[in-house]
């Protein structure tokens, strides 16, 4: 049974999670050989604050991004 985990930061609405998991189910159904009752796909959230990219959080990373846009 495959099992995919997704760790996404925080911020997709429902619609675009349902997406990715349609898209992650349809991708596993057409390149391993199980039955699609078997796939299993995890999305875990993470809040933005507590994920870094070089010691920078998301959320500083959209007030750069959003005070880069404003200027």
């Amino acid at each position: 049974m495959p099992q995919v985990a997704i760790t996404l930061g925080a911020g997709r609405t429902p619609e675009q999670i349902r997406a990715l998991i349609h898209e992650v189910h349809s991708a596993v159904l057409r390149t391993v050989n199980t039955r699609p009752e078997h796939i299993r796909v995890v999305v875990h959230e993470v809040p933005r604050a507590h994920w870094a990219t070089g010691d920078v959080t998301l959320t500083e990373l959209d007030a750069a991004t959003a005070a880069q846009e404003q200027s």
